[in-house]
């Protein structure tokens, strides 16, 4: 029975979730809030972050080693571009992005760091950038195999 009524209760609680109106745009940005807002673009003039490469393969280092590389865009789309974020799929990869919007025809990059300490074998580093484009997250690799000293 307790475990019915438990069932039941977060039930609900989820489909309330589920109703609830969020605040913000398209972008996950509040622009009700004092940070800078990001104002909604319909699809046919979005900005368009078109990478150079969306794959780097870094070959063969030793652990321990660091590599580092830029992955290159450029906006053709329409408006400015806004990046919002770059995460890694682990710690041991740091992205770094323009904080500036890029302006449609210009171009910018993602630095990012990779550090094969205590790595061994092959990799497969997903960055995942997030911008004010549609859609919202592209994803770019960085792959290689690291091979112990």
């Amino acid at each position: 029975m307790k475990k019915i009524l438990f069932t039941l209760a977060a039930s609900v609680v989820i489909l309330a979730a589920c109703n609830q109106r969020n605040s913000s745009n398209t972008e996950g940005i509040d622009t009700n809030s004092n940070s800078t807002a990001v104002t909604e673009v319909d699809s046919a003039n979005a900005p368009i972050a078109k990478f150079q490469n969306e794959t780097h393969d870094f070959g063969k280092i030793k652990q321990g080693e660091k590599v580092n590389f830029e992955y290159k865009f450029t906006n053709t789309g329409k408006s400015p571009l806004v990046i919002t974020n770059a995460t890694a799929s682990c710690g041991c990869t740091v992205p770094e992005w323009p904080k500036t919007p890029v302006k449609p025809g210009e171009s910018g990059a993602i630095k990012v760091t990779f550090d094969s300490a205590n790595k061994n074998g092959l990799q497969d580093k997903l960055i995942t950038v997030t911008a004010n484009t549609v859609p919202a997250q592209t994803v770019v690799h960085l792959v290689g195999e690291v091979v112990t000293k």
